[in-house]
């Protein structure tokens, strides 16, 4: 019989995960943990089972394939459009949602942001205060991203400040009243929005998706919503940590921003290292096993709850010379922060765009930026997905 280990989510873990991640890899590679909220998970940590795990259609993302035949197709689907979400769909229905999203959301209309990009991070970094400690996350990390998602959804800015309230509620570990009210207050909105889009086209990635079509299929409003709602958590709470690990990095490390300052061309490099060292998605969204696996030699019973652990993966020494260092001149091949196979993060080229633009936007106005505070004084976020700061106190000049 197995031994729950209840001691991984707790204690200095939200601060520093990473010698949890190591006790396990070394330890025990596959093992069944408690979860904050109730329940277990079996957490996979190295870096080989990780990456193999993310590529096993054994470990699905819709819970119902764990089900007897016989009773799956009654079985309820996940409520509103979370049932309609990509990330939480298996082939063929996130076969057929890729394919469709990807004719809409392109890396043409990626790259096409970059002057919106720079002229959001210009404004942001424009009304800050100079000469006092100002919160880094709230003014800056927080909003650019916020704003870029908005932008691409076509989101008027008057509706904007309640995005970030709804996107925080679904990410954090906290009761689930303000999980539940997020998401009616996020759905119902989205799907005002979608039939504004669809009354009224305009260049924005909702009235794209709505307009999107293949051989006669398209996209159901439904899907369209999922879309959005997946678009506002993982485009906009992944690159806000992001962009913040990679400023805390950088304003506690002399060393690090003048070698960023002397070539600001090492810059997109330096955020595929923070993506790696202390990248923003901690623990991939929950899979089930359809059937009996086996990983590191542990078998996991059919119906377990998994969780692929990227950033214990990131840190793994049998992928990664020294992993524990952060090194900007280093090749990142590999590293795991945007998942890998099917479920590969369809928005990376948006999010390391996002990062770039902005740690150059900041370092060039900013150029000796440095923590208001001692580092041990900063608060993380309680969530066993993302990893990333409650506030970022810094001085600017």
């Amino acid at each position: 019989m197995t031994v729950v280990d209840a001691s991984v989510f707790e204690g200095s873990f939200w601060r520093d995960p990473y010698p949890a991640y190591e006790r396990l890899r070394a330890q025990a590679p596959v093992r069944e943990v408690a979860l904050p909220r109730g329940g277990t998970t079996w957490m996979i940590t190295r870096y080989d089972d990780v990456r193999a795990a993310f590529t096993d259609p054994r470990l699905v993302k819709d819970h119902r394939a764990t089900l007897p035949p016989e009773v799956r197709e009654q079985a309820p689907r996940l409520p509103g459009p979370f049932g309609s979400m990509m990330i939480l769909l298996d082939p063929p229905d996130h076969t057929r949602l890729r394919r469709l999203v990807s004719r809409a959301f392109t890396a043409r209309r990626t790259a096409e942001l970059r002057p919106r990009i720079e002229a959001l991070a210009a404004a942001l970094l424009d009304a800050l205060p100079g000469d006092e400690p100002v919160d880094l996350l709230a003014t800056y990390a927080v909003p650019l991203p916020m704003a870029v998602i908005c932008e691409l959804l076509g989101v008027p800015d008057p509706d904007r400040g309640a995005f970030g309230t709804w996107s925080r509620a679904l990410v954090d570990d906290h009761d689930d009243v303000d999980e539940q009210q997020a998401t009616a207050g996020l759905a119902e909105y989205l799907y005002a929005l979608v039939e504004t889009k669809r009354r009224s086209p305009d260049g924005a990635l909702v009235s794209a998706l709505v307009e999107v079509s293949e051989a006669g299929d398209q996209l159901s409003t439904e899907e369209v919503v999922a879309m959005g709602v997946l678009l506002l958590i993982a485009g906009h709470e992944t690159t806000a940590n992001l962009i913040g690990n990679a400023v805390l990095a950088v304003a506690t490390d002399d060393a690090l921003r003048e070698h960023l300052l002397a070539d600001p061309q090492r810059i997109p490099a330096a955020v595929e290292e923070f993506l790696r060292w202390d990248g923003p998605v901690h623990n991939a969204p929950l899979r089930f096993a359809a059937e009996d696996v086996e990983y590191s030699g542990v078998p996991i019973p059919a119906g377990s709850v998994v969780t692929l652990s990227v950033g214990a993966a990131n840190r793994d020494p049998g992928r990664f010379d020294r992993p524990e260092l952060l090194d900007p001149d280093r090749d990142t091949g590999g590293h795991l922060a945007f998942g890998h196979g099917l479920h590969f993060c369809l928005g990376a080229p948006l999010a390391r765009l996002e990062g770039e633009v902005a740690l150059r936007s900041l370092l060039d106005r900013f150029p000796d930026l440095r923590l208001a505070v001692p580092p041990e004084q900063l608060r993380h976020r309680r969530s066993v997905i993302v990893h990333g700061l409650e506030q970022l106190p810094v001085l600017l000049e």
